[in-house]
Formats: structure tokens, sequence, C-alpha cells
């Protein structure tokens, strides 16, 4: 234990000396702001690493990661807010109030329980808070939102009883986009698509299945097909340009019938 707080106060001490007037002058020159999307694009590599099941990249994400924790702890304590330590006091508190069937004597028989529990204690929790979905992040990508949004919800009982309702829901919605394009209508043709998109997600919630999950599967599939048919192209010496979309469309289908 003693050598892991030695680390972790030499990462902390390492970063202090980067943000002192000894230290980087680009570092120097960060704020909370300036940082915020950079933290978020680590997150995003920890998660390519961990569908890669690379441990080694793992680990050296979830390093930078750990910096950009420290960083913004560290410069909050410049300015007299928090710091390091009252950061894992904090989260260290949250996880033992809000598991009160490991560290207290309540029990569970569910993960759905467990579900109810956490949202009911975070609700006393954050008082200031006068509806169910004041705390869903509006930063997050629509797609991760809209599914955070449904399961809280659902996690109340406002949920669809059965699958087949939300393939009704979803064919009455694809229903209503096309009625909204026939008649050129921009403004109901995006808010019907945004229905469209937000019954998608509540089926595959229904299917269990991750919506975004299941969205980058299809943006890797897409790409290596097209790769493909990229790769056939300039193997005949071509461009984009020299060939026809049928031409296109026959190595996407060879793409296809590749063995996975």
């Amino acid at each position: 234990m003693a050598d892991y707080l030695k680390k972790y106060e030499e990462l902390n001490e390492t970063v202090k000396k980067l943000l002192s007037p000894e230290g980087c002058p680009w570092d120097r020159e960060q704020t909370h702001d300036s940082l915020k999307n950079y933290l978020i694009e680590e997150a995003y590599e920890f998660v390519e690493a961990v569908e890669e099941n690379d441990p080694d990249k793992m680990e050296e994400e979830l390093g930078d990661l750990l910096f950009h924790i420290v960083i913004h702890s560290v410069m909050a304590e410049q300015n007299n807010s928090f710091d390091l330590k009252s950061v894992t006091e904090r989260i260290t508190q949250k996880m033992i109030r809000r598991h009160p069937h490991v560290f207290g004597e309540s029990s569970v028989s569910s993960v759905d329980e467990v579900w109810q529990n956490w949202d009911q204690i975070k609700r006393k929790e954050k008082v200031q808070e006068t509806n169910l979905l004041s705390s869903v992040p509006k930063q997050l990508p629509a797609l991760l939102r809209a599914e955070k949004i449904q399961k809280r919800t659902a996690r109340v009982g406002f949920d669809w009883e059965r699958t087949e309702d939300v393939w009704l829901k979803v064919e009455e919605e694809i229903g209503e986009l096309k009625e909204a394009v026939a008649k050129a209508n921009k403004k109901d043709i995006k808010e019907e698509l945004g229905d469209l998109l937000f019954s998608v997600v509540n089926l595959s919630r229904k299917l269990d299945v991750d919506p975004e999950e299941a969205l980058q599967d299809a943006n890797k599939k897409f790409i290596n097909r097209f790769n493909f048919v990229e790769a056939q192209i300039k193997a005949q010496n071509k461009d984009f340009s020299d060939v026809s979309l049928a031409q296109m469309d026959k190595f996407w289908n060879d793409a296809k019938a590749r063995p996975k």
C-alpha cells in the first residue's frame, strides 16, 4: 500500500512541477475548460483499448486518464477550491453511501434493486435537483444520452411492457417520417427523424443490445468493406472518379461475401 501511495504522490508532485512557474509553458496556460475535450478523447481511447482487448494499451490509456484527474485537481488546489485528497475522499464516501447492501445492513435480491436503491440515494443527495432526469449529463453523445434517459425512467416503471410494442412504435415513427418527407417540411423531418432514432434506442434496450456498441460495430463494418472497395480500385490503378457506382457496388458485394 505504501508503494502505491508513493506513486500517487510522485504523480501529484510531477503535475505540480508542470504547472509551476518553472514548469511547462503549455501546461501553465491550461484551464478546466481548455482541457475538457482532451479528457473526453482519452476516455474514448481507453474504450478503444478495451474493445481491442489490449491490456498494455489499457494500462497506458488509464494512465493518461489519471493524469487528467490529477491535473484538474492540482489546478483546483491552486485556486483553493478542492484537491486530489478531497476528490478521493468524496468518491470513496459516495461509493460507501450508495452501496448500503455492501457496507451497511440493507440487502438486495437483484441488479434492478441495486439500481433502484442507487437512484433513491442519489436523489436524496442531490436535493437541488427536482426532476428525475436533471442529472443526465447534457454533454453526452446523443445516442448515449437517449439510452441513459430511457434507463432512468424505466427504473421507476415508465417503460414499454412488451418488446412488440416498441416494434410498433418504430414502425409508427417511420410512417410519420415518410409523411414529413412527402410534405418536404424540413423542421418536421428533423423532429420525426429524432423520434425514430429515440425509438430505435428503446428497441435496442429492449433487445438487450448496447446501441452505442451496435452503431460502432456498424461503423467498423462499413469502414472495412469500403476499404476493400478502395483497395480494388487502386489495384486497377484507378481513382474513384474513374469507376461507376455499379462497379463500386460489385466490389462492395465482393467485400460482403468475404469470410468474416
